[in-house]
C-alpha cells in the first residue's frame, strides 16, 4: 500500500456552532486516520462558537481565534501557512463527512503531476449524472470550476498562486477565482465521483438580503476580471458522439472551458459521453431550445454563441437562425472539410 503524505485539515469558521462541531467530529471520526492537524481559524465568533471551539477534547485540532474578522479567503490563507503538510483538505465548517475519501483523493493527485485541486463529490453536484463524464487518469472528471466547500489542494500550489484573494472579503466566488488562476498557470481541477461529501450550505453567512449583495458584488468583480467566462455555447448536433468531434473542434471547446465558459450540447438523444462539468447535454426540442435562448436574467447566463455541426436537421436550422439573429446572438457552422483536421467553421 503506498505511503500516504502528510494532510492537514483547515476548517475557517464563523459562528454556527452545532454545524461547526458535527464537522469537526466528522473528520476526526471518517478521516482521523488519514489526516495529521485540524486547523481550525475562528474568525472573530461569538462566545457560544468560541467556547465551544475551547472544549474540543481533540488533541489533532489545533484552534486559532483571529481578533477581528477577515472572511473566508483571509482566514483560509492565515491556517494554511501555519501548516506545512503536503497536502491540505479545505473544507466549510457546514460539511459532513461520512467517510475516508482521503485515499482516493491523493490517489488521483498522485497519478496525475498536474492535477492541483481535487474536489470530493456529494450532495452539491447531485445535479449532474456524473456517468456521462469522462473519467481521466487518476478516476476523475475534469472541470474548470472550483468550488470551495471542500477540496484537498497542493499546499505548495496554493501558496505559489498566492492563495485566496482579499478583495473578495467575507466570500463567495474567490474559489472560481483561485481555480481560473490555478487553471492560468497550466494546473488541472477535478471532481472525483466516487468520494463523498455533504455540504448544507449557506451555514454561516446565512441567505438574506446581505448574502444577495455580497454575492452579487463578487460575482460583478469576478467578471470584471474574467469577461470571457460569460461565454456560453449553445452546440447543436445529430447524434453524432464526441469520439467523431475532429481535433480543431475538441480545441475550440477546450478553449471555452479554459476561460470559464460553458458548452451546452442539444442533439436527438442526449450525449453518452461529456468532457467536463461545464459541457451539459439535452435532448433538442423546441422547449428545451427557448429555454436556453431565454436565459436572459443574469448577463453571465444569456446563451453569446450558437455552434451548428453539420448534420442540424434543416428544420432546426430554419428555426433557430431567425430567432438568433432576432436576439444578435452569433451562428456558427462546423463544416466537414478535407482540410484543417476534417472542419471548418462559417459565420452565417
Amino acid at each position: 500500500m503506498p505511503v500516504m503524505p502528510s494532510i492537514d485539515v483547515i476548517i475557517p469558521v464563523y459562528n454556527a456552532p452545532v454545524l461547526t462541531r458535527r464537522c469537526i467530529d466528522s473528520v476526526i471520526t471518517f478521516l482521523g486516520e488519514s489526516v495529521r492537524y485540524i486547523h481550525v481559524q475562528d474568525d472573530a465568533s461569538g462566545t457560544e462558537t468560541r467556547q465551544m471551539l475551547e472544549q474540543l477534547p481533540h488533541e489533532c485540532v489545533r484552534v486559532h481565534h483571529a481578533r477581528t474578522n477577515r472572511g473566508f479567503g483571509a482566514s483560509v490563507n492565515a491556517a494554511v501557512d501555519r501548516s506545512d503538510a503536503s497536502y491540505v483538505l479545505i473544507l466549510n465548517s457546514d460539511t459532513e463527512a461520512s467517510e475516508d475519501f482521503l485515499p482516493l483523493l491523493c490517489a488521483a493527485l498522485a497519478t496525475d503531476p498536474q492535477l492541483a485541486v481535487i474536489i470530493p463529490g456529494g450532495n452539491d453536484y447531485a445535479r449532474h449524472d456524473l456517468d456521462q463524464y469522462l473519467r481521466r487518469p487518476g478516476g476523475y472528471i475534469a472541470t474548470y470550476r472550483l468550488q470551495g466547500h471542500a477540496f484537498l489542494v497542493r499546499r505548495k500550489v496554493f501558496q505559489e498562486a498566492g492563495g485566496f484573494d482579499p478583495a473578495f472579503g467575507r466570500g463567495y466566488y474567490e474559489d472560481v477565482d483561485l481555480g481560473r488562476r490555478l487553471d492560468l498557470r497550466g494546473w488541472r481541477l477535478g471532481v472525483h465521483p466516487d468520494a463523498c461529501i455533504q455540504h448544507k450550505g449557506g451555514g454561516s453567512f446565512g441567505r438574506g438580503r446581505s448574502f444577495r449583495a455580497l454575492v452579487r458584488h463578487n460575482r460583478n468583480l469576478y467578471f470584471s476580471r474574467y469577461p470571457n467566462a460569460r461565454r456560453n455555447i449553445l452546440l447543436l448536433s445529430g447524434n453524432y458522439p464526441l469520439t467523431r468531434f475532429p481535433s480543431i473542434l475538441l480545441d475550440a471547446l477546450e478553449n471555452v472551458f479554459h476561460q470559464g465558459g460553458y458548452v451546452h450540447w442539444l442533439s436527438p438523444e442526449p450525449a453518452r459521453q461529456l468532457l467536463c462539468l461545464q459541457m451539459r447535454s439535452h435532448s433538442i426540442g423546441a422547449g428545451a431550445v427557448m429555454r436556453l435562448l431565454l436565459r436572459s436574467w443574469r448577463e453571465d447566463k444569456r446563451i453569446s454563441e450558437i455552434w451548428m455541426l453539420p448534420d442540424v436537421s434543416r428544420l432546426s436550422r430554419a428555426l433557430i437562425i431567425p430567432w438568433a439573429r432576432i436576439w444578435g446572438i452569433k451562428v456558427l457552422m462546423w463544416e466537414r472539410s478535407a482540410a484543417a483536421h476534417g472542419c471548418s467553421l462559417r459565420l452565417l
